[in-house]
C-alpha cells in the first residue's frame, strides 16, 4: 500500500477543518453535528475520525488557528498602531463574516470550556507581551475590548461605518504630539 505524503495529510486535515468551520459559522458549535461535517466535507465519518476524535477537537483546532492568525501580524509589526488598525479593518470587512461568527462563538465557549478559555487567555497574554514596551497594560486591554466590540457590532449592524470606526480608534490612541 503506498504511503500518503505529509502534504496530503495536511490538506485532508485542512479540508475537514474548513468544512467544520463552515458548519459552525452557519449553525453554531452546538447545533452542528458530526453528520453535518461529514456531509459538508464530502468525506466518510471514518476518515474524519482518523484526524479528529470528535467535534470538540475540531473546535479547539479552529479556535487555536484563529488566535494564532490574529496574533501573528501584531507581534512583529514595526508600526503596532497601523497593524492594529489593519486588524480592525479586516475583522469588519464584509467578507470576514464567517470569521466573526466563529470568533463570537469561541468567546462564548470560554465560559464553558477551559481549553478554549486558555486559548483566549493566551491571545490576550500574547498581546500584552508583544506591546508591553509600547503601551501600558490597561491600554492594551482596552484595545482588545475595542476589537471584540467591533467584531460583535460588525456581525449584526449592516449600517456600521467600519472605516469611520477605525479612524476614530486611531485618533483616540494615536500619541498626541
Amino acid at each position: 500500500m503506498p504511503k500518503v505524503s505529509a502534504e496530503h495529510l495536511t490538506n485532508r486535515r485542512r479540508q475537514i477543518l474548513d468544512a467544520a468551520a463552515g458548519c459552525f459559522a452557519r449553525n453554531g458549535f452546538h447545533r452542528t453535528s458530526m453528520q453535518d461535517i461529514v456531509k459538508e466535507s464530502g468525506l466518510s465519518a471514518g476518515l474524519i475520525y482518523r484526524y479528529f476524535t470528535g467535534k470538540e477537537e475540531m473546535i479547539l483546532a479552529i479556535v487555536e488557528e484563529w488566535h494564532t492568525a490574529r496574533s501573528a501580524g501584531l507581534g512583529t509589526a514595526s508600526d503596532p498602531l497601523a497593524a492594529y488598525l489593519g486588524l480592525l479593518r479586516a475583522i469588519a470587512d464584509p467578507d470576514a463574516a464567517r470569521q466573526r461568527n466563529l470568533g463570537m462563538q469561541a468567546w462564548a465557549e470560554t465560559v464553558r470550556e477551559p481549553r478554549i478559555r486558555a486559548l483566549a487567555r493566551q491571545g490576550v497574554d500574547d498581546q500584552l507581551e508583544a506591546f508591553g514596551e509600547v503601551a501600558p497594560e490597561a491600554l492594551i486591554r482596552v484595545l482588545v475590548a475595542i476589537y471584540q466590540g467591533l467584531l460583535l457590532q460588525a456581525s449584526w449592524d449592516d449600517d456600521l461605518d467600519a472605516e469611520a470606526f477605525v479612524t476614530a480608534v486611531g485618533e483616540l490612541v494615536r500619541p498626541r504630539v
